[in-house]
């Protein structure tokens, strides 16, 4: 006769606390990643349009601008004579720093706009990106551009003996209104530039949290203490 089979023994319950556990026993597993955490903002077409309006509405800010230079701006004086029966124009206060006071108001008043700009845009679309950062740069130089175009043509005539001859010897006439520094022609972009980066750095929208990421139950190593 042969022996009865002996049972095997049940099986004994996996605890954390064993050491024998299979390996990844107790690690929580990871969470599905949700498929809106991989779309980062509107999508490319949406941001696309937007950073076109942005740029056509800074851009025609540049009529303000000009409109503003032409009416702040100080005036240069100039003066025409007749020498050996020839007209000549000359500065009326030869150290006058009228000239710089008007490279001056341009950039005071591109600077300002940028800020405004920057700030209008940031209000309405509260976070960065790419596109939005080149249309506000662009605009602000086209805006520039067009301002300065603008101010010349509001101005003075160009045609400074022609002007003076109609004005008459001794009278003082006002110089055509020009940029001297054309670097101003920048301050709008970089003010626009600055301001918008800084008011999304501080104020923009966070990164969401990976779920795989999130805070979930602390693993260990098998004996309920947690691994490092």
């Amino acid at each position: 006769m042969t022996a009865p089979l002996t049972p095997p023994p049940p099986p004994r319950d996996q605890s954390p606390h064993e050491p024998w556990q299979p390996p990844g026993a107790g690690y929580p597993a990871p969470a599905p990643q949700d498929a809106s955490y991989e779309q980062d903002g509107p999508g490319m077409k949406t941001e696309l349009r937007e950073a076109a309006v942005v740029t056509v509405a800074v851009a025609l800010g540049g009529v303000l601008l000009g409109l503003l230079w032409w009416w702040l701006a100080p005036h240069v004086p100039l003066v025409g004579d007749v020498v050996d029966k020839s007209w000549v124009v000359y500065l009326k206060d030869s150290e006058g720093e009228q000239a710089v006071g008007v490279d001056g108001t341009f950039t005071l008043l591109a600077v300002g706009l940028g800020v405004l700009s920057a700030l209008a845009v940031f209000l309405w679309r509260r976070r960065g990106g790419v596109p939005l950062v080149v249309a506000l740069t662009v605009g602000g130089l086209l805006a520039s551009l067009l301002a300065w175009r603008l101010g010349m043509w509001l101005g003075p005539a160009k045609d400074v003996l022609a002007h003076a001859k109609s004005a008459g010897k001794g009278v003082t006439f006002s110089a055509p209104l020009k940029l001297g520094a054309k670097g101003a022609l920048l301050a709008w972009s970089v003010a626009t530039l600055v301001v918008h980066l800084g008011l999304t750095a501080l104020f923009g929208p966070r990164d969401p949290e990976p779920p795989y990421l999130q805070q979930g139950p602390v693993p260990t190593d098998g004996y309920g203490t947690p691994s490092s």
